[in-house]
């Protein structure tokens, strides 16, 4: 019987500020690269969104190591993605005493690193049947209660 191994870390970056619009763009360029070529990209590219995504995966290959005892050289971002966050406001005073609004949108990134030299499934046909987990099948007849056929509280006397 074959059992699905965790091949795979993340590394998650919230309320970052600045649009997702703009992060996409980075994350775009760096999908379904190895870990070592997304550095040398993220380094070399002039945007801003360029270092909070390389913290990103500086991490996730961190938690790689630390997890599963994986080398960076193996690693390959399998996923990446941008989400919106909340949009935090702002007011901007101006003239005659107004003043107007302004919106400081944040995004959620997240990074999914897979390590490519680790087996996705399991043998476990050479585990004992002591160690196997004793499964218990649950109990699924349905019960009815019908609140009228037993009489109720109004048919006493």
């Amino acid at each position: 019987m074959l059992n699905k191994r965790t091949t795979e870390v993340y590394a998650l970056g919230q309320h970052i500020s600045m649009s997702a619009h703009k992060a996409r763009r980075v994350i775009d360029q760096i999908r379904g690269r190895s870990y070592e070529e997304t550095l040398m990209i993220l380094e070399l590219m002039p945007y801003r969104a360029c270092y909070p995504i390389f913290k990103l995966v500086y991490s996730a290959a961190a938690n790689a190591s630390f997890n599963m005892g994986s080398n960076e050289a193996n690693l390959v971002i399998s996923k990446a993605e941008v989400n919106e966050g909340t949009i935090v406001k702002r007011s901007k005073p101006r003239a005659r005493g107004r003043s107007f609004a302004i919106q400081k949108p944040t995004c959620h990134i997240t990074i999914v690193m897979k390590d490519i030299s680790l087996d996705e499934y399991i043998d476990t046909d050479f585990i004992t049947w002591s160690q196997k987990p004793k499964w218990k099948k649950k109990d699924t007849t349905m019960s009815y209660y019908d609140m009228y056929s037993n009489g109720g509280t109004w048919d006493k006397k």
